[in-house]
């Protein structure tokens, strides 16, 4: 089934985000950047998407405009079938914090504050008082029931990061965006997060889109999105660390 948008087009309700003709321009008219030039693209329900590609090929635009946080210079966002356009600023940020996920490479923990209360803060902002239960429910499903009274500089970096990626599904999202997720970490407990997320999309239907630069990350990947000056150029299935490698390789060398 489909539902339609704004201008009459056709979106499949089964999608959690979708990108519609999406092109971002930055500058003047002196001087500009376009750092999307009409990407389409579609994230359904339940699945990972990893998106790659050369430094400056508009990754990280594109999840700053799928997720809500910068506006398209034209074309259209959809999460679900609420059109991002539509919304007031007021509005927009009452999606994002009801509706979207966020973990960063840094963390962005408050080193005040427990992993309990850091895990609290999104419902606190969006006005909500949190149960203990709840909280201690979301840390437990990233493997740190007993690590909630620690505050960030007693914990690890991976556990950091699981209590960053609790914190970001503690508003039970539709959609988790992670932007680098494991570029701060070291190897092994880089493995242990990605396995967690492939575990939440695995077991729970969570829809991930991540952003990163190895080969390994975008492995746990159902497909890797490949971007070069901003334009969607490839699309891989079923990855694995190698046939994602020699792509990028190939976007590289076409880069130079």
């Amino acid at each position: 089934m489909c539902s339609k948008g704004r201008a009459g087009l056709l979106v499949p309700m089964d999608l959690a985000v979708a990108l519609r003709s999406v092109r971002k321009v930055y500058g003047t008219k002196a001087a500009t950047v376009t750092a999307l030039d009409g990407v389409t693209l579609d994230f359904g329900t339940g699945t990972f998407t990893a998106v790659m590609g050369p430094s400056g090929s508009g990754k990280s635009t594109l999840l700053q405009c799928a997720a809500g946080l910068d506006r398209p210079t034209s074309g259209q966002v959809f999460v679900g079938e609420q059109d991002l356009g539509k919304l007031s600023e007021t509005k927009l940020t009452v999606l994002r914090r009801s509706r979207i996920g966020f973990v960063f490479q840094s963390f962005n923990l408050l080193p005040a504050l427990t992993a309990e209360l850091n895990v609290a803060l999104p419902l606190r902002l969006a006005g909500r008082r949190p149960s203990r239960k709840e909280v201690r429910g979301v840390l437990a499903a990233v493997g740190l029931a007993d690590r909630g009274r620690h505050r960030p500089a007693e914990l690890s970096g991976g556990q950091q990061q699981r209590v960053a990626i609790a914190r970001a599904l503690v508003t039970r999202p539709e959609v988790l965006f992670a932007d680098e997720p494991t570029g701060a970490l070291d190897s092994a407990t880089g493995r242990e997060v990605l396995t967690l997320l492939r575990g939440l999309v695995d077991r729970d239907r969570q829809t991930i889109v991540m952003v990163t630069h190895d080969p390994l990350a975008a492995s746990y990947a159902d497909r890797v999105v490949f971007l070069a000056d901003g334009r969607v150029v490839d699309e891989l299935r079923r990855p694995t660390a190698q046939s994602v490698a020699a792509r990028m390789a190939g976007l590289e060398v076409g880069a130079l």
